[in-house]
């Protein structure tokens, strides 16, 4: 997120930042990683080109060479290219079966262009039918040849923090109190089942971003802001602690389906939020046990391999209820976030890698994610929308 301002945390000491009129989107969008180094650049000066004598090619046409296919070496590279085709068609098929496509057939063509063209018929046919697929790659284990197909789930670099302020507020609103006990009861399947963090809960990220801030006031010299700062702080826990029992309580799911089903929309507003809790209810019907983080992958990485040298952002990173998401509070907290963010040059999202080398494909997708998803973004904007307009 861009701001005017930034802010700081440990030995940095900006002057404090003014209370700005605009505020962020509760979704927001952490900025982009750095870019790859970028190669050096060829020279543009040539080398100097250096001639041989002239009898030199009559040398060179008295000799005579024997034909490559008769040297030992090249029919053993003969031999290893039919298995390789042999395996890459067995896997083609595999895939197409799988996917739900005819392969286009490019065994009449000669080698490598047919498995170069079988390929690009794969990865356009998958694409058209496959809205999560993100890669096709061919590799060779062993002395077996087979692809690995990778679908993920784009988040977009989005931060998707579910502000329990505003819930809150609404509970306290007469006018919205039965909407806010149906939120209580989709934020509750979020927390319980789908596992998202909660900034309240030590072991989770927002936490420590929580208490850096906290140790940032009370180290810093006095202004006339402080108070406002450590107010702010204090609310923060106030309200987290408050709608985590709430959320804590697993009554909230068990009359999920009872007060969707009484609930009386009187508005836009009533009828936004009827639509996210029927959608969380339906997802956690077909999902009970489903948790966020299930196929939480990083791109490029080898599930076989037992460490992963580049550093990336983790899912329950950018994934998590938060205090709110307006205020010097939270500009602070996105600041920060932001700027740790860069340093990172992966994001670990939600990702399935498939092998086709002959074994059995588990017939898994990214659905829940698809949906998931999908909810987090319309209850942040939805909380967002209450807090902005309440007055």
């Amino acid at each position: 997120m861009n701001y005017a301002t930034q802010h700081y945390i440990g030995n940095y000491q900006p002057t404090r930042p003014k209370k700005t009129k605009a505020v962020a989107p509760t979704v927001g969008r952490f900025r982009p990683l750095d870019a790859k180094t970028q190669r050096c650049k060829r020279s543009a000066e040539r080398q100097t080109e250096i001639r041989t004598d002239s009898h030199v090619a009559n040398g060179f046409l008295k000799s005579t060479f024997l034909p490559r296919l008769k040297t030992a070496q090249s029919v053993q590279a003969c031999r290893e290219s039919a298995k390789t085709q042999r395996d890459f068609y067995k896997s083609i098929s595999q895939i197409a079966e799988h996917y739900g496509f005819q392969p286009m057939p490019t065994k009449g063509y000669g080698y490598p262009y047919n498995m170069a063209l079988a390929m690009w018929d794969a990865q356009t046919k998958i694409n058209q039918r496959n809205a999560n697929w993100d890669s096709l790659r061919l590799v060779q284990d062993g002395k077996k040849t087979f692809f690995i197909s990778e679908e993920r789930y784009s988040t977009g670099s989005t931060l998707y923090y579910i502000p329990v302020k505003p819930l809150f507020q609404m509970l306290h609103d007469p006018k919205r109190k039965k909407t806010a006990q149906l939120l209580i009861s989709v934020c509750s399947y979020l927390y319980y089942i789908a596992d998202i963090p909660y900034y309240r809960e030590e072991n989770s990220y927002l936490y420590w971003m929580y208490e850096m801030m906290t140790e940032w006031v009370e180290q810093d010299d006095e202004t006339e802001e402080t108070q406002d700062y450590k107010r702010e702080l204090r609310q923060a826990e106030y309200f987290g602690d408050a709608i985590e029992q709430k959320l804590f309580n697993r009554i909230n799911l068990e009359v999920f389906e009872q007060r969707l089903n009484h609930f009386k929309s009187r508005d836009t507003f009533d009828r936004e939020c009827q639509k996210v809790a029927t959608d969380a209810f339906s997802l956690y019907k077909q999902y009970p046990h489903e948790r966020i983080f299930r196929n939480a992958l990083r791109p490029n990485e080898d599930p076989e391999r037992e460490e992963n040298e580049i550093e990336a952002i983790t899912m329950d990173k950018y994934i998590s209820f938060i205090a709110d998401t307006q205020g010097w509070l939270y500009e602070s907290l996105s600041d920060c976030i932001n700027n740790e963010f860069n340093e990172y040059g992966e994001i670990e999202e939600p990702t399935l890698c498939k092998r086709f080398d002959g074994s059995n494909i588990t017939q898994t997708n990214l659905d829940f994610e698809n949906r998931l998803f999908a909810l987090l973004d319309t209850i942040c904007s939805l909380l967002y929308d209450y807090k902005t307009t309440r007055k």
